[in-house]
């Protein structure tokens, strides 16, 4: 990720920490809807679901430049994802569908560079998530 990217995710953190329950809410529907089998992923998610991704899409965009305060939730995610047998392909799936929520909610200030700079930033957290969940699928 090029600095430039780095700024505008820390400059929308206020707003992602604000929105991130609305934005979320709206992502988990049109999830489900674009990628019926997604639901069978999530069958077993905790109530609180799209608190617990707002909130860590938000310590995401807060932390971007600071990953190594991210190791524990990180591995937390990905150790969900292993139990939950989230596979690299899944990724596509959810990107699509909060890049759409953040547009939705933001609405006309979700300006194509805030929604380029999101689409970086997500692929480099899946990457890095993607990562850590290879390592987990060989020792669990």
């Amino acid at each position: 990720m090029n600095a430039q990217t780095i700024q505008i995710i820390k400059a929308t953190a206020p707003i992602i920490k604000s929105k991130g329950e609305e934005i979320t809410s709206i992502m988990y529907p049109i999830l489900f809807e674009r990628y019926p089998k997604a639901n069978a992923l999530f069958k077993d998610a905790p109530e609180n679901q799209r608190e617990k991704l707002a909130n860590a899409i938000y310590a995401y965009a807060a932390n971007i430049d600071k990953l190594e305060n991210l190791k524990k939730g990180i591995d937390t995610m990905a150790l969900a994802h292993v139990k939950t047998n989230i596979k690299p392909e899944h990724y596509p799936w959810v990107k699509e569908s909060l890049l759409e929520a953040i547009k939705q909610v933001l609405k006309e200030d979700a300006t194509e560079e805030i929604i380029d700079a999101w689409d970086q930033a997500y692929d480099f957290l899946a990457t890095v998530l993607i990562d850590r969940e290879k390592e987990l699928y060989t020792v669990l």
